[in-house]
Formats: C-alpha cells, sequence, structure tokens
C-alpha cells in the first residue's frame, strides 16, 4: 500500500485544551495513547475555561480569581502560533501542562517562561499573557469548539469525521489497547443520531502517575 493511501485511511481528529484543566490534561494523555493503536492523527486547539465562565453568576471567589489568572497560558499559546506556526501548540501545551498538573506549580508566570524556553520559543511571548492583542484569535478557537458541541460544557472537545462530543472525562488515562477500546467506544456512542448524554459523578481526581 502507498504512503499517500495508508494516509487516505488515518482519521483526523482535533482536541480543544485549556492547558490549566487537568480533566483535558488526562484526556490528551489518553489521544496521545489512541494514536499509538488506532489510526488516527490528532491536531490540537486552544479553548478557554476564562472565555466559558465570562460573566457568569454565582462563580466560588476562588474559581473567579483563578480564572482571572488563567488568561495568560491560553493567550500565550494563541500567540506563538500566531508568530511560529501550528507545531509549536503541542510541544507548548505540554511543557506547560507537565510543569501544572505534575509538579503542581499553580505560578502561571512562571510556567510561561519555563515553558517557552523548553520549546525553545522566544522569552518576550510571555508578555502576551496581560494583553488582549490575541484575544480575538483565541477567542475565534474557543468558539470553533463551542460551535460543534454547544456551550454547556467544558474542556476538552474532540471533534473527528464530523463528529465532535465533550470529553471522554477520564482517570487514569488508559494506555494500549484499553486507550483504543475508549476512543472505538466514544466515536461509536458520539456518532449516533440523537445521541446527547452519557455521564456518572465522579469520584477520584485525576491520576497523573500512570500516564505513559
Amino acid at each position: 500500500m502507498s504512503s499517500a493511501v495508508a494516509a487516505d485511511t488515518r482519521a483526523r481528529a482535533e482536541m480543544w485544551f485549556d492547558p490549566i484543566c487537568p480533566w483535558a490534561w488526562m484526556t490528551s494523555r489518553w489521544l496521545m495513547a489512541v494514536e499509538q493503536v488506532r489510526p488516527v492523527d490528532v491536531t490540537w486547539s486552544v479553548m478557554s475555561l476564562s472565555v466559558l465562565n465570562e460573566g457568569r453568576d454565582g462563580l466560588d471567589p476562588d474559581y473567579r480569581a483563578k480564572m482571572a489568572r488563567a488568561w495568560g497560558p491560553v493567550r500565550v499559546i494563541i500567540a506563538a502560533t500566531t508568530t511560529h506556526g501550528e507545531a509549536v501548540i503541542k510541544p507548548l501545551y505540554d511543557a506547560m501542562g507537565t510543569r501544572i498538573h505534575h509538579e503542581g506549580n499553580q505560578d502561571y508566570p512562571a510556567v510561561i517562561e519555563a515553558a517557552l524556553a523548553e520549546v525553545g520559543l522566544p522569552p518576550d511571548l510571555a508578555a502576551a499573557a496581560t494583553v488582549t492583542d490575541h484575544d480575538e484569535a483565541l477567542r475565534a478557537s474557543h468558539q470553533r469548539a463551542i460551535d460543534l458541541v454547544g456551550d454547556d460544557v467544558g474542556t476538552p472537545v474532540i471533534a473527528v469525521e464530523g463528529v465532535a462530543f465533550f470529553g471522554p472525562v477520564v482517570s487514569p488515562a488508559p494506555q494500549g489497547d484499553a486507550a483504543g477500546q475508549l476512543w472505538d467506544g466514544c466515536v461509536l456512542v458520539a456518532g449516533t443520531d440523537g445521541f446527547f448524554e452519557l455521564k456518572r459523578s465522579r469520584n477520584r481526581e485525576p491520576i497523573f502517575t500512570q500516564e505513559a
């Protein structure tokens, strides 16, 4: 089989994430495992919990303060993408997410500085965190996800071959064939006409230590 034909047989998926969201991080680690066991190629895009919660009443004060700080990482990723291309999205996400979720670093300016250095991007991109210069592009990326699944969801959002869904919310991130089986199930139920929701209460926090 030629490489061109082989490429045509692979599904194309897109995942939207906010780097501060631990559940999106779990889903992204699962998708990385899915790519190893299913003919799927994933691209990565930003959505924003700050945009999602903008103007909402009744937010816990601590969470509202977190949302005010959460503009920084997504703005920097958008700024980096604008100037250096989409290839930087995933490495920058990985660098930020490792610090935020594995190392427990909630100092987002420090996370941004270290992540830019790790990926080899100019340190002056960190200035994008505190300005609105790239908010139009950020909102557009966010809105693409919302248009697919509606505004009563959070991160992550996944689209594949004309089907989109929120989630899956999973802990720990399945690996190996278990990752592939979950993928098969998600695509199956999401592609069922009239299917909207399958949910149960979470009884555990994100488990990061079992990731590949």
